[in-house]
């Protein structure tokens, strides 16, 4: 047959020929999708409609079906989050064919395999700032402030341990450079002996009492430049010899007033009487100080004293400065014979070092075998190790080096390489359908960093190198929760998922926050306005009348200006923060159910919160936290009520619904609104619009929402948000807002009515328990995972969900779940023939 006329019968036929050719899923679309999206969404999304940018009759061929993951996957949200069809309609899609609609999306459409799901991609991943502090305090049981030393990890999905974000920067290395040898030559030995030294705390400076005794002490001792004083510390000496003193000072002063302190003082040390060191100081805040004296001591007791003397006594005190004593290090004697071998020098040489070279050298690479080892997370390969020995034999080869130096810089190359700061994973042999499990090393470290935030221990290490570390997982993970180290899921998971890190640096100005709480006073409004309007204009420019009436609104500034009721300091920022890794170590350590964390009779409080709460009647006295059950009438109860959300979800001088609400969408229902479009007005701007009176939020939202633009979103989120008014932008609990009375009440969009938070906190428990759950588990996998979740993640997801419906909620299903998923459990095969396989799939990503 001519190929002209095949081609014709071919366009003639194309439809005949497409649906010969028509797939299962794409047959099954026409046949059992078609139907129901025609009957209930066709008003919206079909005919020309496209709200929310989705229009089902635009999907007119296979293809347009088939690879649109990102519209199947927001229908598949907002059909189970009750969004979709809106709550409004009368007709909705019946239990039934809802589930059509997800199994097929998810079967089909997605593709996913139930009994071989695809693991996903995964980037190698850096350790953290956290990850990297932890990792060196077991390692070489040393604290490093990552803090201060490097900068802060980007974040993706809400976390910082997300790999395709954790990159690494030329500056960024050569910290992690000047941290290895920081970090070594802080606790690893550089020679077999040394001067004895002895630290000797400021503590232990104190005024002479006949008779006392007291242990040493850690800490500094302060005194005032103000008055004579002096401090003594009797230190006995074993030998007679020569001996170094170094003295560590430091200055501090309490701001009283603004004006400078001219006051100066004069420090000096006495050893037995003899004076050694005479200093004149004047204002040295935050300046140390460090000064190395010499002696020769007869053995015996010797005393120090530091004394201090004013020396202007007619000058002004208007500030409170100090000097500190921080410590004296006794260093000696300095004879050899008296030396000893350095702190922890056996942890990190436990045996004598040999003198032959072959000796050594093989010393060396047991030595750095071991540490390599347990720095890498998995046994060192031969040709790595035969590196480091290499460069070890380079360093202690040389003239006056030592054994001991050269071993350590061949561990600060360990600190610095790619094996160290990245966790690398391997692979079994056997596959999985496109994946293979994870080898039991990498295991190991998925578990450690997952509920430790650390390193793997001993305990791991020994079962993954004897392949048994899956067979054991039940009693490991429940050993790892019962050590201390778990706390760091709770501070690190919460202090994202919950933004309880940002306590520590939100801004909030509590004067304004408190003045929204009172009824308004116009009169000290306009004395307030007025005082400042003269206090901006230059005094020579002042009328008579002005300088008069300036200086009365002077005298009467602190009425006008009254300091807030409580401020936001550290210690009730510390406070917030540690009730909410409280609660969660408790639901963790106790296997509570996890709608607990929405809603709860119970939290954690010390004296210092319970009072900020306004909680007085419980009785809770002292620094201490200790679990307190709310009254029946209490509006607290789960994290959403805890001061560190409540703050962390507010603006500077007010509270914010639209955040509240953000937060409660993102992190609670997991249906978060998209960002806001640009140019999008101030609510200010709509406040304005009230002249007559100071309006309430609510009434400032109400206006906002009128614009077409903002009303979709909003009234989403605002009915959420307003629900929490009753607590400040400090969590405090109040009545009203510029004296008029709070309405907490609302509805939400899915259609539930509510009188007051504690209803909306009940609905959000109860009636969208399966969408706490599943966001919970989003969220929890997220952080499990150090990667984003897509669309292949979904059925994953679903298992770890049903999994906490047959048991109650409680957090071991959900810590099981993650664990014994498949994307924690196994890796995609990356060769040829699965990437070949998996192109479609990874474009969604």
């Amino acid at each position: 047959m001519h190929w002209k006329y095949i081609l014709f019968v071919l366009l003639f036929c194309g439809v005949t020929v497409a649906q010969a050719t028509e797939t299962p899923a794409v047959a099954d679309f026409h046949a059992k999708i078609r139907p129901i999206l025609d009957e209930y969404c066709a008003d919206c999304h079909e005919d020309g409609e496209n709200k929310g940018g989705i229009a089902f009759d635009q999907l007119k061929t296979d293809d347009s079906i088939m690879t649109n993951h990102t519209l199947w996957f927001a229908v598949l949200k907002n059909l189970r989050s009750g969004m979709m069809p809106p709550a409004k309609k009368k007709s909705r899609p019946s239990a039934d064919e809802q589930g059509r609609i997800v199994d097929w999306i998810k079967f089909e459409e997605f593709g996913i395999n139930p009994q071989h799901p695809d693991p996903g991609r995964v980037t190698v991943r850096r350790l953290n700032r956290v990850e990297y502090r932890n990792t060196i305090r077991d390692l070489l049981g040393v604290e490093y402030n990552t803090d201060e030393e490097f900068p802060p990890d980007d974040t993706g999905y809400g976390f910082d341990d997300i790999g395709d974000v954790l990159t690494l920067s030329p500056m960024l290395l050569e910290k992690y450079l000047d941290a290895a040898k920081t970090i070594i030559a802080k606790t690893v030995p550089q020679t077999s002996h040394i001067i004895p030294e002895n630290l000797i705390g400021g503590r232990n400076f104190r005024h002479p009492k006949p008779g006392e005794h007291h242990s040493m002490e850690y800490g500094s001792t302060s005194l005032s430049y103000y008055e004579k004083d002096a401090v003594t510390n009797t230190y006995h000496i074993e030998h007679d010899g020569r001996y170094d003193l170094i003295l560590d000072l430091g200055g501090n002063e309490r701001y009283v007033d603004n004006e400078f302190d001219y006051n100066k003082c004069q420090m000096i040390f006495r050893l037995d009487g003899k004076e050694m060191l005479k200093k004149e100081y004047v204002r040295a805040t935050g300046k140390n100080f460090h000064y190395e004296l010499a002696a020769n001591l007869a053995a015996g007791d010797h005393e120090m004293v530091f004394e201090v003397q004013p020396l202007t006594p007619q000058e002004k005190q208007v500030r409170a400065l100090i000097i500190r004593i921080d410590s004296v290090t006794v260093r000696g004697p300095t004879d050899e014979k008296y030396w000893v071998a350095p702190k922890n020098y056996s942890r990190y040489f436990p045996k004598a070092v040999p003198s032959g070279a072959g000796a050594r050298r093989a010393y060396a690479k047991e030595l750095l075998g071991a540490f390599a080892t347990k720095a890498f997370r998995r046994p060192v390969d031969d040709e790595t190790l035969r590196r480091l020995v290499t460069l070890a034999e380079k360093i202690y080869d040389q003239p006056k080096k030592t054994f001991e130096s050269g071993v350590s810089g061949a561990m600060e190359a360990v600190l610095a390489s790619p094996q160290f700061l990245f966790r690398e994973e391997g692979m079994e042999t056997q596959r999985i359908g496109r994946a293979a499990l994870i080898d039991e090393y990498s295991l190991a470290s998925r578990l450690s960093y997952f509920l430790w935030s650390s390193m793997p221990d001993d305990e791991l290490f020994r079962l993954a190198a004897s392949k048994t570390l899956r067979t054991n997982l039940d009693a490991q993970v429940k050993r790892m929760l019962a050590d201390p180290r778990a706390n760091a899921l709770a501070v690190n998971f919460t202090g994202q998922w919950l933004q309880a890190r940002d306590i520590d640096t939100v801004a909030i100005d509590a004067r304004s926050i408190l003045s929204r709480d009172e009824r308004p006073d116009p009169d000290l409004d306009k004395q307030r306005a007025r005082f400042r309007e003269l206090s901006n204009k230059p005094p020579e420019e002042r009328t008579p009348d002005e300088k008069k009436e300036w200086q009365a609104l002077r005298e009467k500034a602190q009425k006008i200006f009254k300091p807030a009721r409580i401020e936001m300091n550290d210690e009730l920022r510390k406070a917030m923060k540690r009730e909410t890794e409280l609660y969660f170590a408790n639901i963790v350590q106790q296997d509570r159910n996890i709608t607990e964390l929405v809603d709860s009779d119970y939290t954690f409080l010390n004296e210092r919160l319970a009072k900020h709460y306004g909680l007085t009647n419980l009785n809770v006295t002292g620094s201490e936290f200790r679990k307190v059950t709310l009254p029946a009438d209490c509006p607290r109860g789960g994290v959403l009520t805890m001061g560190n959300v409540l703050v962390v979800t507010s603006n500077p001088t007010r509270t914010s619904p639209v955040k509240r609400g953000l937060f409660i969408l993102d992190n609670i229902l997991g249906n978060p609104t998209p960002p806001p479009p640009p140019n999008i007005p101030p609510l200010e701007i709509s406040e304005k619009r009230m002249a007559d009176h100071e309006p309430t939020l609510r009434q400032v939202l109400e206006i906002h929402r009128e614009k077409p633009l903002c009303s979709s979103c909003h009234n989403r989120m605002d009915p959420i948000g307003l629900a929490f008014e009753n607590f400040n932008a400090m969590g405090m609990y109040r009545t009203t807002e510029h004296g008029q009375e709070i309405d907490p009440s609302g509805q939400l969009i899915t259609g539930e009515s509510f009188k007051n938070l504690g209803e909306l906190k009940h609905i959000l428990a109860t009636k969208h328990q399966t969408d706490f759950y599943r966001t919970f588990t989003e969220k929890m996998l997220t952080y499990a995972l150090g990667r984003g979740l897509y669309y292949y993640d979904v059925d994953t997801v679903d298992k770890i969900v049903e999994r906490l419906q047959q048991n109650d909620g409680k957090f071991s299903a959900l810590l099981y779940g993650v664990i014994e998923s498949a994307p924690f459990q196994e890796r995609r095969i990356t060769d040829t023939l699965a990437q070949s396989a998996s192109i479609g799939h990874d474009a969604g990503e």
